[in-house]
């Protein structure tokens, strides 16, 4: 019985445990295993980065493209563009409401490419 009281107090105050909340965050919802592509935001802004983005959507139906919401305006819609063009679905991820807020870096993810299971052959992460 105290066990139970125990469990409800934790998850109401802590919320419902999470398995690899900091791997999620980080691929933008996605566990690492089902990412096919991840790309940073400073590879994003490269020339070469939107025909990688088109080659990989091309080659791998199927999946999903998960965008970094709080990245500029002028990168979400170029992605955004791409995925329209063609006929891929896709996911603008802003992440408000989290605990901790952290100011975004060139180093974050600000695409990603994920299905719903483990892919065995991932192209970059």
């Amino acid at each position: 019985m105290a066990d139970d009281i125990q469990d409800y107090l934790k998850s109401h105050v802590f919320g419902q445990p999470q398995l690899k909340p900091d791997e999620k965050r980080s691929f933008l919802g996605n566990f690492r295993e089902r990412v096919a592509l991840a790309l940073m935001i400073q590879q994003l802004r490269t020339v070469k980065a939107e025909s990688l983005v088109r080659n990989v959507l091309t080659r791998y139906p199927g999946l999903r493209i998960y965008i970094n919401g709080r990245m500029g305006k002028t990168l979400i819609n170029r992605y955004l563009k791409v995925a329209v063009e063609l006929d891929y679905p896709f996911t603008i991820l802003a992440q408000n409401g989290m605990r901790v807020s952290q100011p975004l870096t060139e180093q974050d993810f600000g695409l990603v490419i994920a299905g719903t299971q483990k892919i065995t052959r991932p192209i970059v992460l």
